[in-house]
């Protein structure tokens, strides 16, 4: 009976111990709201481009990949680009991938962090802090790249944080030129705008732009057993497709290259307004989405071959 009892009592502190082991491997709300939280706070003053507070935000950003054991892609993790008299600084990291063959070919995680600034002639509130769009989609970023650097894939990722996309996409611009002329073979881009709020009339939760360009969105709900991804008309009809970093990724290397948001302009209503903040996210929606998505991205990250694909156009 004793012996009984303490195979009992072994069984119950493994199964707690695994449980625990599951959820300190799982995305948090802490750690979301703690990146959007610096990022989007007052302090910051809407990280605009070329500015001091910008540059906080990609030490920031560099801070946590290293915390997460993530290398640099480049000799730094600050990867600067000029345009005309203005610098901006993309922040790159690297996992690298443990097959011998397709660790060559690479999935690129991307955000952008950038904001637009300070609102002028205002007597209120001026600071136009970017929660939404987009610290949500950086916060949503360095929490996957957290979880896939803890494991071994197959393929490389690059974890990508551009600066310059409020000012015409201009770091994703420049680290697409970079990388193509480095001759990378770039299975898939996935970039990641506007994720803290959710969809109050879809069966969905979050929809990718350019949907019938490529076979991602179906895939992506096979992979994760689910229907989280789905198709949204007005991303068709404001053709969402090309005005985000993912679009610079698609005229470069002509992958599948597609954002993924839960916001179409329809169900938020501080698009780059000061309103934009903190405490209009939806922290609970977006840890349970992430956990969600982060099977479909592990088995991109580890299918043989590229299931992944542009379909044909006429």
């Amino acid at each position: 009976m004793k012996r009984n009892t303490g195979f009992l009592f072994l069984l119950v502190v493994g199964f707690y111990l695994q449980t625990f082991a599951q959820e300190t491997e799982m995305i948090t709300k802490h750690e979301l709201q703690a990146i959007v939280g610096f990022l989007a706070s007052d302090e910051l003053k809407g990280r605009k481009m070329n500015t001091d507070n910008e540059r906080i935000a990609a030490q920031y950003i560099t801070s946590r990949l290293v915390e997460a054991n993530i290398p640099p892609f480049f000799e730094t993790y600050l990867d600067s680009f000029n345009h005309k008299d203005k610098t901006g600084f993309n922040v790159v990291g690297l996992i690298k991938g443990h097959d011998p063959v397709l660790k060559n070919e690479y999935v690129l995680l991307g955000a952008h962090y950038d904001h637009i600034g300070i609102e002028k002639n205002t007597q209120k509130d001026a600071i136009n802090n970017g929660a939404n769009d987009n610290a949500s989609g950086t916060a949503s970023v360095l929490a996957i790249a957290k979880q896939l650097a803890r494991q071994h894939h197959k393929r490389s990722v690059i974890i990508a944080l551009f600066s310059g996309e409020e000012s015409g996409l201009l770091g994703s611009k420049s680290l697409a030129n970079k990388l193509k002329l480095q001759g990378i073979d770039l299975y898939l881009m996935l970039n990641f705008e506007m994720i803290g709020v959710p969809f109050t009339d879809r069966d969905y939760d979050v929809f990718v732009t350019g949907y019938d360009l490529s076979n991602l969105a179906p895939s992506l709900n096979t992979y994760t057993s689910s229907t989280m991804v789905g198709q949204s008309e007005l991303s068709r009809r404001y053709n969402l497709f090309k005005r985000s970093d993912n679009f610079a990724f698609y005229k470069q290397f002509k992958a599948p290259s597609h954002t993924i948001s839960s916001s179409d302009l329809s169900n938020y209503d501080y698009y780059h307004h000061v309103g934009d903040e903190t405490f209009r996210i939806d922290f609970d929606f977006m840890t349970k989405t992430l956990n969600k998505l982060i099977p479909g991205i592990e088995t991109i990250c580890n299918t043989k071959t590229k299931t992944i694909k542009m379909y044909e156009t006429n």
